[in-house]
């Protein structure tokens, strides 16, 4: 008995018991996912989060019952007859969808299900689970069609499982990056004024970025990558020669302005190969490295716009760069060995990766994804990164490797992407000059590290729970001062401290001090340089670390180098 198993027997337990509690509800579609299990209903009353526990209580009898489950086979005549006779118009769809000759039933006690299993041998083995959480979800994922009632559950082989996975829940809710990133200060999203999926950075979250920009244009100079800066907005004409026009239309911004159609980017390959092509390009010269942290715009559907994970304007740490065909192999690794020291970095050691092949409709010869979805296995395999294949999905122009890091509470997030492509180079006839004076086809490779920097600050904020190392901190130190003949030299620290390259604030509030220590310990701050009286009269700091950690009274001087070694 695999989890899998596990989780979609649970899944038709709970639609048994939900059909029992709701007679009209219609039956959508129930599998096991990642994690758990979660199965559409179209209840015309409606399910809340409170009426979980009645769920869960009558699954429990469901399960005591310890009912079989069966498996027949039926046509699919007698199948569309049976289901249209209960009103399940949502299985007779899938039945029509699928066009087959017969088609598997499974049974438990008196439910009924269109389901090709497997399950359990019978009710009774599901002995760990819980009812979730209820959302909408669009019938098959269209918003053109109804939305439906989403319950999701989730099961285990024992209670210490469950048990610790509703514990991690209740951690990933503290550290919900959308509650924290109001709660200290570093975004918000204005819906109703400004539009679905957009971000304001509000100045704490903006600094936090600006640091992890700064770090980024560091490395990348380090790396022999050239900075680039390109326009937001292109002509329509561009995006047809590079196919994304094909391929991505549903997820662009265009523009009519003068008789012109401009399309706001997508994607910032386009404007690369434009200066790439501006002149000819010597042999030497490659390869070429292109970065740009550049924002891009894609019409998400407003279903799926979630804080910072998932936004319609948000900036990638894109670079391009521009090979011979004996330059991929090194370059490859060198990307993979960036993202490798970029997670260590920031304080993640444990990702994965996921090799992306040809979709089902692609441009280019096959050949050519041969060629490049070997090279990216091959040099997976020799930098030892544990990986799987994730077949058919591949970008339009070429395959991919996708890197998913695990945070602190093991959940993966996306961030790193290189794909190869061989295909948009012969779209805008990119070439170099080869040592012979030939005109060779140049070969590109896409590719980003933490991704979209949106995406990585909601990983960051969640993985550290808003309490981020001390070089990330937006505000590292604030100085709290004790009465009001202090208030100057509480004044000079923080001047002292920022001419040290140090991010601090000082609060002069007419509070008590405990108020003042507990405001910022809720804003996660590093350190407190607490002075008062003693302090200003012996020169000296009174310092606690976040987290009740009193360090004592020491100079400035002492307390900087501490910093130093920290940094």
């Amino acid at each position: 008995m695999d989890i899998e198993t596990l989780r979609h027997s649970c899944s038709h337990i709970m639609a048994s018991a939900v059909k029992r509690l709701y007679p009209d509800a219609k039956l959508g579609i129930g599998p096991a996912i990642e994690n758990g299990f979660y199965y559409d209903f179209d209840i015309p009353s409606g399910i809340k989060d409170q009426d979980l526990v009645k769920i869960e209580n009558l699954m429990r009898e469901i399960i005591k019952a310890d009912y079989p489950f069966v498996r027949e086979e039926w046509s699919s005549e007698d199948a569309i007859r049976f289901f249209s006779q209960r009103n399940e118009d949502y299985k007779v769809e899938l039945i029509k969808d699928l066009a087959q000759e017969k088609v598997s039933i499974y049974k438990h006690g008196d439910f009924v299900d269109l389901c090709r299993g497997p399950h359990l041998s019978s009710t009774g083995e599901v002995k760990y689970f819980r009812l979730l959480s209820v959302s909408g979800a669009y019938w098959r994922g269209n918003e053109h069609n109804p939305q439906l009632v989403r319950i999701y559950g989730t099961a285990f082989f024992t209670e210490k499982e469950l048990r610790d996975y509703i514990d991690r829940l209740a951690l990933a809710k503290e550290r919900d990056h959308r509650v924290l990133g109001k709660q200290l200060g570093l975004f918000d999203m204005y819906y109703n004024e400004a539009g679905a999926g957009l971000v304001f950075y509000l100045p704490k979250g903006a600094v936090l970025r600006r640091i992890i920009e700064d770090w980024e244009v560091k490395e990348h100079l380090r790396r022999g990558y050239e900075m680039v800066i390109t326009p937001h907005i292109m002509n329509r004409k561009l995006w047809e020669t590079s196919g994304h026009l094909d391929y991505y239309a549903d997820y662009m911004y265009p523009v009519k302005k003068d008789n012109q159609e401009f399309i706001l980017k997508p994607m910032n390959c386009p404007g690369h190969i434009l200066i790439y092509k501006s002149r000819i390009h010597s042999w030497r010269e490659l390869p070429l490295r292109m970065f740009e942290l550049g924002t891009v715009y894609r019409y998400e559907k407003s279903g799926v716009l979630h804080g910072l994970l998932r936004v319609r304007g948000f900036t990638q740490d894109d670079a391009h760069i521009f090979c011979k065909k004996e330059d991929l192999y090194g370059e490859i690794e060198g990307v993979l060995d960036f993202v490798k020291e970029t997670m260590v970095k920031f304080g993640f050691d444990d990702f994965n990766a996921e090799l992306s092949t040809r979709p089902e409709k692609f441009i280019g010869n096959k050949s050519d994804w041969d060629l490049a979805e070997g090279i990216l296995e091959d040099v997976l395999k020799k930098k030892k990164f544990n990986y799987k294949i994730n077949k058919g999905d591949g970008a339009f122009y070429g395959p991919k490797i996708d890197i998913k890091l695990k945070d602190v509470l093991k959940r993966e997030w996306q961030c790193a992407t290189i794909q190869l492509d061989y295909n948009i180079p012969a779209r805008f006839d990119l070439t170099y000059r080869s040592a012979e004076g030939k005109d060779l086809r140049v070969i590109m490779i896409h590719r980003v590290i933490l991704g979209s920097l949106e995406r990585f600050m909601a990983t960051l904020i969640e993985h550290y729970g808003g309490r981020f190392p001390f070089w990330l901190a937006p505000v590292q130190i604030a100085v709290i001062n004790i009465g009001e003949d202090t208030k100057d030299y509480a004044h000079s620290i923080r001047g002292v401290l920022i001419d040290k390259g140090m991010r601090a604030e000082v609060d002069l509030r007419d509070e008590t001090l405990q108020r003042k220590i507990r405001d910022k310990e809720l804003e996660k701050i590093p350190y407190m340089v607490i002075v008062g009286k003693k302090e200003k009269s012996e020169n000296t700091v009174n310092v606690r670390r976040s987290g009740r950690k009193n360090l004592g009274q020491m100079t400035l001087g002492a307390f900087i180098e501490q910093l130093k070694k920290e940094v």
